[in-house]
């Protein structure tokens, strides 16, 4: 992939103003936040390239079998048009490419990490009136089809792989070393999923401190979630410090100091402490 250009300014704050828009709605919409996400990623996507992007998730959902049946039947359906008939898979090298989080660039290549391969499977298979659902597995995210008594999982990572029991039993016990716990296998709010593709982008741009950018956009949006944790507050300030923005990162380390003041002083002045320095390297 090219090095992806950011939109410009004007460009960048309406895509964030709908990105917050579309995140507080009554029921927000999976492929459209992903898709604002790949254009702030993206300047060259525009708003041809983001209604193209979900005229191929119709159309991909317009192949399926006419309710193929119960949820075995409909995960089988899924892997059988997308996994092998579409080449929608993933690989260890992909987790080393921007785009693999990118919904845009995994239609178009289709491959990506588990969560946006995930996605395709949620969004297609909902279009077509599948009982779908992403399940967030500790380190490997996945697809659920039916109700908890019937559920049936499926892998979109390898290429829509039907999980049995044992199989989703060996990924939790290869992420987190313990036995896997029913909570594990609930459906996942749409508004984590994206929080959870977000942390993807930083940890990549964490591995890379010549793209501080992408990991202060990543925080950004973010941010603008109804729910997330709040030391991403911290890591915009120490973000816009690293970029050489050392008043307006020295200003945030002071506000968020003293929001954390009120339950760990200690750790509040050692913030203060980064602002002090931040703002010395104004001098």
């Amino acid at each position: 992939m090219r090095p992806p250009f950011p939109p410009s300014p004007e460009r960048s704050a309406e895509l964030r103003r709908r990105f917050a828009e579309e995140a507080r709605s009554e029921r927000p919409d999976l492929s459209t936040l992903c898709l604002l996400v790949g254009a702030e990623a993206d300047g060259e996507l525009d708003e041809a390239g983001l209604d193209a992007a979900q005229v191929e998730l119709d159309r991909l959902a317009g192949l399926l079998p006419y309710r193929p049946g119960g949820p075995r039947a409909w995960a089988v359906a899924l892997r059988e048009l997308l996994g092998e008939r579409m080449g929608f898979h993933g690989a260890p090298a992909d987790y080393q490419r921007l785009e693999s989080s990118l919904l845009h660039e995994v239609l178009v290549r289709r491959r990506g990490l588990p969560i946006l391969l995930s996605v395709v499977w949620l969004e297609v298979a909902r279009r077509a009136g599948a009982p779908v659902y992403g399940v967030a597995l500790p380190g490997h995210f996945v697809v659920g089809f039916g109700p908890d008594e019937g559920q049936v999982l499926a892998d979109p990572f390898d290429g829509g792989r039907v999980l049995s029991g044992a199989d989703a039993e060996v990924l939790v016990a290869g992420a987190t070393g313990t036995a896997i716990d029913p909570s594990m296998l609930r459906p996942a709010d749409p508004l984590d999923v994206v929080l959870r593709i977000l942390n993807n982008v930083r940890a990549w741009a964490a591995a890379r401190p010549e793209r501080s950018d992408v990991a202060l956009w990543a925080v950004e949006l973010s941010l603008l979630l109804p729910s997330h944790p709040a030391r991403l507050r911290y890591e915009r300030a120490r973000l816009l410090v690293q970029r050489g923005e050392f008043l307006a990162g020295a200003v945030e380390l002071e506000a968020y100091a003293d929001v954390v003041s009120a339950v760990d002083e200690g750790a509040a002045e050692r913030v203060r402490g980064e602002a002090f320095a931040a703002r010395a390297m104004l001098n």
